[in-house]
């Protein structure tokens, strides 16, 4: 006879309707603890950190491009901005045949802290998904991606910090839950 609560002890395999928003929701909470946890140091957390890689690793021309990609809203991204600026991780600079117009532009130090941070979220990233090896975590990673990319062309406007926000608050976590 098994002991009670041992079935709870090992994950079931296989999947019914449903599971795979729950797998996700799931998936992202974790994510995103794990990633604001290492991520801590960094100016606005797991934001700052899709805004500085963005910047460093995207050729995105404006603030208004690059808070279009990432689903940020605009009046935000300006302030995040500001945070990254105000730390030295990133510089507006006039764009080139539009001096009205502000690149934004990683620094060396903004691309040095971005590496560090990069390396951080990949262990941590490898830690949530420890049940699966390489290959699938790889290959969870571009399915992941790919799938992103389609519902964001399909939907613009759809603000990925507003569903991290709904899963959390579903636990009772986040900026908005009750203390």
């Amino acid at each position: 006879m098994a002991e009670p609560g041992a079935q709870h002890d090992r994950p079931q395999t296989g999947t019914a309707p449903g599971d795979l928003g729950w797998a996700l929701a799931v998936l992202l909470r974790r994510w995103h603890e794990a990633a604001e946890f290492v991520l801590s140091d960094l100016p606005e957390g797991s934001r700052g950190y899709h805004v500085l890689s963005a910047v460093a690793e995207r050729d995105l021309p404006t603030q208004a491009a690059l808070a279009a990609h990432l689903g940020i809203d605009r009046t935000v991204m300006t302030y995040v901005l500001d945070t990254l600026e105000s730390a030295g991780l990133v510089e507006r600079v006039p764009a080139p045949g539009d001096r009205r117009a502000r690149r934004i532009v990683a620094t060396e130090h903004g691309r040095s802290v971005l590496a560090g941070a990069t390396r951080r979220v990949t262990r941590a990233q490898q830690a949530v998904l420890a049940a699966l090896d390489d290959t699938e975590q790889d290959l969870l990673g571009d399915l992941a991606h790919r799938a992103a990319l389609y519902v964001r062309a399909d939907s613009p406007h759809i603000d990925p910090c507003d569903a991290i926000r709904t899963v959390l608050a579903a636990d009772g976590l986040g900026p908005d839950a009750p203390r």
